[in-house]
């Protein structure tokens, strides 16, 4: 039975009494009740019985199925990113849209804008290069083919605050640790691709988008060998300072054509390269430079209308790329965003958790086990308890926009970080689960639509030295494939 069908044969206060049991609930099994095919994974991987916490529940029922460790706090990795999507589906609405806004700080006149175009950040954590694309497109029609002025940009809506602190794991350049910008396109990133070349002895380096203003130093040098090796032997290194990236090392010659993404420069830098290209490739004239500044600073365009105005997907499409394929950066513009609505401009993370606390105090789940550090899960200071997730799923289940919440997690088997979990067999197409996964750290949280047609909450939280390299997985996928039996 389709879940919103299902949906409509449960009785409404029967599910938020499950949400009070479960906010109070202390883990009333151990690890003897383990089923058979779960217990096979934790004894074989030798898992002490504290390293993970386990929860199953049918919706609409009360007792647990199965609650090991439910009270323990857990770093949840990206899980919690049910928690986040959640508040700002019942906070902001399912159809919540970002602006952007284009100024014209000057007059339009046949075409050419006498002044400076300033574009102000609204959080959008959707703007991508089609989107960006059809944004400058937007303008022109508006009337705008050349501007003889400079590009201003206005990141003032976030507190500066958000770009402090390091990458979890030191690796700045790998998109997934992208920080939030209150305007940031195309997630920072470029897909570069290297192709050898036909002298046999050099690598060819191209890259989408061609920024003008990115630098590609190529000392890439092509050795015969299999097409093996960590990055196929590409070293990958930034200059700033320079706007630079540098390539070094041996690439097979036996590589076809090989790509990596990677973020890079600063992003204001990175949203200033990307309008020069796409303004040029739609024919648009622009010389000027770049230029940082808030719009109510400059007196003269305090009260200006917007030019253009650009308006981002809706939330309830925005919350399937954060959850099917764990976006953090999108996951952070959300948290600020929620931040936003709560204490106004300029919003920092820290106002974001007292915007989903207060959302948790207002639909009566205890986050008193809560340590939240960004809302996306990229962090070492996380911990929440399986029971704090049981809940968020309990209550994911019961709200009107059910179906938009349940449709963003991975299919089993079929999309997302799932795609190639449960691929056949137990549980195929039957499981919408949130993963997530961090250095000694794996985890899921979600449905299984069982053989029996009932539904059930699943959460599995694994924190050990083994939990990422496979064992954890391992455990989550027997744990799914068992609920589905049920």
């Amino acid at each position: 039975m389709p879940l919103v069908q299902r949906l409509k044969k449960i009785v409404t206060h029967t599910i938020l009494a499950g949400l009070v049991w479960m906010t109070q609930a202390v883990s009333g099994q151990n690890v003897d009740d383990l089923p058979a095919a779960v217990r096979v994974v934790t004894a074989g991987h030798n898992f002490p019985d504290n390293a993970y916490a386990l929860l199953v529940q049918e919706v609409g029922n009360p007792t647990p199925l199965l609650a090991v460790n439910t009270a323990l706090p857990m770093n949840p990795a990206s899980t919690i990113k049910t928690l986040t999507t959640l508040a700002g589906l019942e906070v902001l609405g399912a159809d919540y849209t970002w602006k952007t806004e284009i100024y014209a700080l000057g007059t339009v006149s046949e075409g050419t804008l006498q002044g400076d175009l300033l574009i102000r950040g609204g959080a959008d954590p959707f703007l991508v290069e089609e989107n960006v694309r059809s944004m400058l497109k937007m303008l022109q029609r508006r009337g705008v083919q050349r501007i003889t002025g400079d590009l201003i940009v206005d990141n003032s809506l976030f507190d500066a605050s958000v770009r402090a602190g390091s990458a979890v794991d030191n690796q700045s350049g790998r998109a997934y640790n992208v920080l939030p910008e209150a305007l940031l396109f195309n997630f920072q990133v470029v897909n570069f691709y290297f192709y050898p070349h036909g002298n046999g002895r050099d690598v060819i380096v191209r890259s989408d988008p061609n920024l003008p203003n990115l630098t590609i130093d190529n000392r890439l040098q092509l050795r015969d060998g299999p097409c093996t090796g960590f990055q196929r032997g590409i070293s990958f290194n930034e200059d700033v300072a320079t706007n630079t990236v540098i390539f070094s090392g041996q690439h097979p010659s036996s590589c076809g054509e090989y790509s990596m993404t990677r973020a890079v420069l600063d992003p204001e830098q990175y949203n200033f390269g990307l309008f020069q290209a796409l303004w040029r490739e739609l024919g648009g004239e622009f010389d000027g430079q770049l230029r940082e500044a808030s719009l109510s600073d400059l007196a003269d365009n305090a009260t200006v209308l917007p030019f253009v105005v650009w308006q981002s997907p809706p939330l309830a499409d925005i919350i399937k790329s954060i959850n099917k394929y764990s976006n953090n950066m999108m996951t952070r513009q959300l948290l600020l965003t929620l931040a936003l609505q709560h204490g106004g401009a300029p919003a920092s993370t820290d106002t974001g958790i007292d915007a989903v606390r207060a959302y948790l105090s207002d639909v009566g789940i205890d986050h008193s086990s809560l340590m939240m550090a960004n809302g996306s899960g990229l962090s070492r200071d996380t911990r929440l308890t399986a029971d704090l997730l049981g809940a968020i799923m309990l209550r994911g289940f019961a709200i009107p926009t059910m179906p938009e919440f349940v449709a963003s997690l991975p299919l089993a088997g079929l999309d997302g970080t799932m795609q190639d979990r449960l691929t056949s067999g137990d549980g195929h197409g039957s499981v919408h689960v949130k993963t997530g996964s961090l250095n000694d750290v794996a985890g899921i949280a979600g449905y299984v639509h069982a053989r029996s047609g009932k539904h059930y909450i699943v959460v599995a939280l694994i924190n050990h030295t083994q939990a990422h390299t496979g064992p954890g997985q391992e455990l989550g996928d027997a744990l799914l494939r068992w609920v589905w039996q049920q």
